[in-house]
């Protein structure tokens, strides 16, 4: 992607956390004591390194040896730092509500030491470990500060957890699996498997989030965020000599350079493409979250490209499964859109508005309950999600089950149609052909964050098939959930070439789901996108596209798209027709999950 340099400044100066802050952090609520801020740097030893974390200590008036209080630990989204108004806010909002907060910058930005290592819990989880170790007055800051005023579980135990978004909440995870002494966690709008969030392949998913093979690359998210951190230099002259890369990069480690390079190259070939997402997966939750014990809630983004529902739904079913304290909640702002400027009712980091948010209430509690100990407090749910069509009443709608909804499958007919009877299955046959170029659009990933144009979504005569729906009479369709087809296709074409070693000879193709209007305009919903690398063109296979809360209106109708390309990520190696047919004993399906009132576990009375 041909990112210049000042959309990379643009990016940097967006990208400071999980929201760049609208105004001064405000102190809403019932609890506002004063605080004092230290700067601190902290020594660690992270990846074979000496680093020096640089951080604030917020430390709430009346707290002290004999009074102490819980901590809460936060640090930066991708490009940010302590002080980007986004981190130092949610520093300054615990503190003003009575806890000791500490926010730093993380590994390889602000002017913290150490390259950038992609939240490693080798690296930068053992650095934040060693923060704990500071909380619990275990060890000084380079300028003699050591801590007496953080409650305790044990000599060694601070009572802390941690809070942020993004780049900021993987490394929780990180931390937590790295080190037990963690108490609560609250990630925001972050990944599980991050060779699904930079390559996803939708299909034959098994567990997790990611399909078995290297789907297709997200040229301009990678790119993007690439350049930010090699940009850290530029922003912050007379870096620390301990940040210097490897394999090429000015200021990432050398695997996360090679896969990068690897995902450039547009050639993956078995062996050297698995070493790289083998060091994708190993920064990634999904690889350890085995290890997590700590109580984790989830909030996730709807409006979100980079890191999709998919993600915090595999993470809270990992740990549901093992028996890990945790909830999650599908809120309305991600990367995509709302960061800066989040729906009425919905968490604000830059106002502070915990109390008057439904996250940030379940944020409160979440932390009341496993760091105040205050065991009586309602935690919420197992599941709630955000709904922008509830003008009246609350804005979310909550289930202790997930999956929510039941099953409604629509047939792919022949001549183009979406039916709900496989007796109306037409008989046909539709093709199209791909363009060395792309030639259909979801989105310009980095424009919700940089303010850069972001042209409507197409798709291109010829380069892509749908199927439409009658409109929706009576009730409206409500969807919440991950959708899933069921397709075969035939491609002469991908047949020859799919045995090949390199993946990038196996056919792509792009499916999105639209909300067609009464008037014929077509919405993408939040521009999700689901590429699929179809692992055998001559056999059946299932594709899980992202996950969404969207209600289609009476009057609307649904519309499949298959696509060819999409100008967001890498396409297809040379040109192959692609065949879909369709009869009453051949035809591919697609189950939409919705819910509805007298559903099974739904609950609009939230607290």
């Amino acid at each position: 992607m041909p990112v210049t340099a000042s959309v990379c400044l643009a990016a940097c100066a967006a990208l400071l956390g999980p929201v760049t802050a609208a105004g001064p952090a405000g102190a809403a609520g019932p609890r506002q004591p004063g605080y004092a801020v230290t700067p601190l740097k902290l020594p660690v030893r992270a990846g074979g390194r000496d680093c020096t974390l640089d951080a604030d200590l917020y430390r709430p008036t009346g707290v002290d040896a004999a009074h102490p209080a819980p901590a809460v630990v936060t640090t930066n989204g991708f490009g940010g730092s302590k002080s980007d108004g986004s981190t130092d806010a949610i520093a300054r909002a615990f503190a003003s509500r009575g806890y000791v907060a500490l926010a730093y910058s993380g590994l390889g930005f602000g002017r913290t030491g150490c390259p950038i290592s992609l939240d490693d819990p080798r690296i930068d989880g053992r650095a934040a470990s060693q923060i704990l170790d500071f909380l619990a007055g275990q060890r000084a800051a380079k300028n003699g500060v050591r801590v007496d005023f953080v409650t305790k579980d044990g000599p060694r135990d601070p009572r802390a957890g941690m809070f942020g978004g993004s780049y900021g909440g993987a490394i929780q995870l990180a931390t937590a699996s790295a080190d037990e002494r963690l108490d609560a966690l609250v990630p925001l709008i972050t990944w599980h498997d991050l060779t699904y969030a930079l390559a996803p392949d939708n299909a034959d998913r098994t567990s997790g989030v990611a399909g078995p093979a290297p789907g297709a690359y997200k040229h301009q998210w990678t790119n993007g965020f690439y350049l930010i951190g090699e940009a850290q230099g530029l922003l912050h002259p007379r870096l620390d000599p301990s940040r210097g890369g490897g394999a090429g990069c000015v200021h990432f480690v050398a695997q996360a350079c090679e896969l990068k390079k690897r995902l450039n190259s547009g050639r993956y070939p078995s062996a050297p493409t698995e070493a790289a997402l083998d060091y994708a997966r190993s920064v990634s939750p999904s690889s350890y979250l085995a290890t997590v014990r700590t109580p984790t809630l989830l909030v996730q983004g709807q409006a979100d490209t980079l890191f999709n529902l998919n993600e915090a739904a595999a993470t809270f079913e990992t740990l549901r499964a093992q028996g890990t304290d945790t909830a999650m909640i599908w809120q309305s702002w991600g990367h995509s859109g709302g960061m800066t400027d989040p729906a009425p009712g919905e968490l604000d980091l830059g106002k502070g508005n915990f109390e008057t948010s439904y996250v940030g209430r379940r944020t409160l509690a979440w932390f009341g309950r496993y760091l105040r100990r205050e065991w009586d407090t309602d935690t919420g749910p197992a599941f709630a999600y955000y709904r922008d069509w509830a003008a009246r009443g609350p804005a979310y709608a909550a289930s202790e089950v997930y999956p929510v909804g039941i099953p409604r499958r629509l047939y792919l007919s022949g001549d183009g149609k979406l039916v709900d009877n496989p007796a109306d299955v037409a008989t046909g046959s539709r093709h199209y052909r791909n363009w060395r170029v792309a030639s259909s659009h979801s989105e310009s990933s980095l424009a919700a964050l940089t303010k850069l144009p972001n042209p409507k979504p197409y798709d291109t005569r010829g380069t892509y098939l749908d199927w439409t729906s009658e409109p929706v009479r009576g009730r409206p369709v409500d969807v919440v959930g991950a959708p899933r087809a069921t397709l075969r296709v035939h491609s002469p074409d991908a047949e020859r070439t799919q045995r090949s070693d390199d993946a990038a000879d196996r056919l792509l193709l792009f499916l999105k789901l639209y909300d067609v209007a009464p008037n014929g305009g077509k919405t993408l919903v939040h521009r999700l996108v689901a590429p699929v690398r179809v692992p055998d063109v001559t056999r059946e296979f299932t594709v899980d596209l992202p996950a969404i809360v969207h209600r289609f209106a009476p009057g609307h109708r649904l519309r499949l798209v298959m696509a060819a390309s999409d100008t967001a990520y890498f396409g297809n190696r040379g040109s192959k027709q692609v065949t879909v047919r369709s009869s009453r004993a051949e035809t591919g399906t697609l189950d939409l999950p919705v819910v509805g009132e007298g559903l099974e576990g739904l609950d609009d009375d939230l607290p």
